[in-house]
């Protein structure tokens, strides 16, 4: 039988932490054990047992010099006292579990069911912020897979990192000079007859790719050739004359040449327009861009602070190295000995130029972990060049993604292009929409922005679920199944619950009933209490759990834990439809709360999608 109960709504406290500092009171006054209660550990009660969360006593039992049985049931009665939200306990061996009242997890809903922030925190634009780095793409390929996983992590943490109530600051530093790059500006030269992006038809990034690829394929020949002359590979492949040229290019831009300034500025031109097109398409933004062309000349004066101050020295040749010996690691090249600068250099000036920027308190770097050595010594040359700020510089080091067949590598063409795989995503995303049979009834131009949303939904889910720091297999065929834990089968069960909501609110009973509407105005508000069925309460602790999983997930940089919270969520509410009527319930104030519910659960997907950056449809 079920009861309504009328209250005044008052805030109410998370149960977690009253249950933390009842527990901690109790210690004190039974046993004299002084414990903060940030220092009460509770776990979710194993499905197994009855209960809502467990305290472990084993650690208080020795100063408590009783069984550990006694220990739980004497803790267990004293905060049932305390607290009325407690409706009962019980003690298996060491492990005390407390059962927490229905009317608390009604209570719940009430008041945070329209609340469209639940979860999230508030941000203070005054404080020094999280300066996030990401996608840092070379302009001398198109974004590939291997970059969207970056892009993915790097925006799906800056937006954990702002829900969790931090200021962030989302930045890109564009690696836009370099030997690499000068590989493609001369292979165009020599191999291009003038190709453009008009006249080809491509991608600016596309084309400028595959003048890349053209370099390597007749490097490696020169170098080939050289072998076959009687030339040790590792002289081979400094003789080779692409890279004695490309070299000589590198020189020449980093002295100011017209001409080789001219064709990097025509080029890289191309290349912005195609990176602009694919994050606008992948969802993605900064709020500030850097480009190493203007950073590694602040570098170079910092190496020279280095010099000046003893931290580094000049070999015979005329290159730069800093000692990194005596801090477990090798010997650090910071200039080549033509004087040209390396990827360490511009770091230093990029990390110092971003700190006088924003003051951060954080400089994360969201980089692959092939960089982890990289990290290591960007942080200990700061150090050494008396920076007090160097160690809140932090790598966010992550793992591959790879593909069924394989790695891809950029200078031999057998990478997936960012482009091509969001196009398939899109083709699969129509395919299977129309195989289930979903989507025939909306419009053309709906359908099409549907899939679209499906395709990113797919890809960013199978990336962003996978803890960051493991190397990862991406299977697009299964990324985008409408069943199991993927994007496609959150975003479809965020739809079906805005589809109870709809037909709900256009009943002739509403989501709220003018009556219950009255009640709440009056600061009273009616709900159905007691005898939560066992879906209900599966899906209230659920959506309870938010915040915490927020923190957490932010604390360990790790967008998988809210990825998988979503499909938790998803899971226990489409348990919880199976099972229990919504709009065909005959009492109208247990109806009342389940359409509640429904919206509250559908506003927790809709947060938890946004912090990983897939949008949620409002009908499939």
């Amino acid at each position: 039988m079920q009861f309504v109960f009328i209250y005044n709504i008052v805030s109410i406290m998370d149960i977690t932490l009253s249950l933390s500092q009842a527990v901690a009171q109790v210690l004190k006054s039974l046993y004299g054990i002084e414990a903060e209660a940030e220092s009460v550990v509770l776990q979710d009660t194993r499905k197994e047992f009855k209960g809502d969360y467990t305290l472990v006593v084993f650690p208080y039992v020795k100063q408590a010099r009783k069984s550990p049985e006694a220990v739980a049931n004497e803790i267990g009665a004293a905060v049932k006292e305390l607290l009325p939200e407690v409706a009962g306990y019980n003690v298996i061996k060491g492990f005390l579990n407390f059962e927490i009242a229905d009317s608390y997890w009604s209570r719940f809903v009430g008041e945070n069911a329209e609340d469209s922030r639940f979860g999230l925190a508030k941000t203070n634009p005054a404080e020094a912020p999280v300066v996030v780095e990401y996608s840092s793409p070379n302009t001398n390929k198109p974004l590939h897979l291997g970059h969207i996983r970056n892009n993915l992590l790097g925006w799906s943490v800056s937006c954990l990192l702002e829900a969790a109530g931090a200021n962030v600051k989302k930045v890109n530093l564009v690696n836009d000079r370099g030997i690499h790059i000068c590989k493609s500006m001369l292979a165009w030269k020599l191999y291009g007859n003038g190709e453009t992006p008009e006249s080809s038809g491509m991608k600016g990034d596309h084309l400028v790719g595959k003048y890349y690829v053209e370099y390597d394929k007749h490097y490696k020949e020169e170098v080939k050739k050289l072998m076959e002359s009687g030339v040790e590979e590792e002289q081979a492949k400094k003789d080779a004359p692409l890279m004695v040229e490309a070299q000589s290019m590198l020189k020449r831009w980093e002295e100011g040449d017209k001409e080789v300034r001219d064709l990097w500025e025509k080029m890289n031109g191309w290349v912005y327009a195609g990176f602009d097109e694919t994050y606008r398409r992948l969802g993605v933004g900064f709020d500030k861009v850097y480009y190493e062309s203007n950073t590694y000349l602040l570098g170079k004066e910092l190496v020279q602070k280095g010099l000046d101050m003893g931290v580094l020295f000049r070999k015979e040749d005329g290159s730069v190295w800093c000692d990194l010996t005596g801090d477990g690691l090798d010997q650090k090249l910071l200039l080549r000995k033509d004087g040209t600068s390396v990827y360490m250099t511009q770091d230093l000036g990029t990390a110092l130029l971003r700190h006088n920027d924003f003051g951060a308190e954080r400089l994360i770097y969201v980089v692959g972990n092939e960089q982890d050595y990289h990290f290591k010594v960007l942080k200990l040359i700061l150090g050494k060049l008396g920076f007090e700020w160097a160690d809140k510089v932090y790598h966010l080091s992550y793992g591959m993604v790879e593909l069924p067949n394989g790695k891809m590598k950029s200078r031999e063409g057998t990478v997936v292009d960012a482009d091509d795989l969001m196009d398939e995503m899109e083709k699969t995303a129509e395919e299977m929409s129309r195989e289930h049979g979903k989507n025939d009834e909306l419009p053309a131009e709906e359908q099409q922005h549907l899939y679209h949303i499906l395709a990113l939904g797919a890809l960013k889910y199978f990336i962003l679920k996978v803890d960051p720091t493991k190397n990862m297999l991406f299977n697009p065929a299964e990324s985008i199944d409408f069943n199991g834990n993927t994007g496609p089968f959150i975003q479809y069960t965020h739809a079906r619950i805005r589809s109870i909501v709809r037909k709900a609110e256009n009943s002739e009973f509403g989501i709220l009933n003018s009556e219950l509407a009255d009640a709440k105005n009056n600061s009273e508000f009616r709900i159905p209490n007691s005898e939560l069925t066992e879906k209900e309460r599966g899906v209230v602790k659920a959506l309870h759990a938010l915040p915490q999983t927020i923190k957490a997930a932010a604390a360990a940089y790790s967008p998988a834990m809210v990825a998988n919270y979503a499909y938790d969520l998803a899971k226990a509410f489409n348990s919880f439809y199976q099972d229990t009527p919504i709009l065909r319930e005959s009492n109208p104030e247990v109806k009342q709360f389940r359409v509640q519910l429904c919206a509250f659960v559908a506003n927790a997907l809709k947060n938890t999608m946004n912090i990983l950056g897939i949008e949620v449809p409002e009908r499939m």
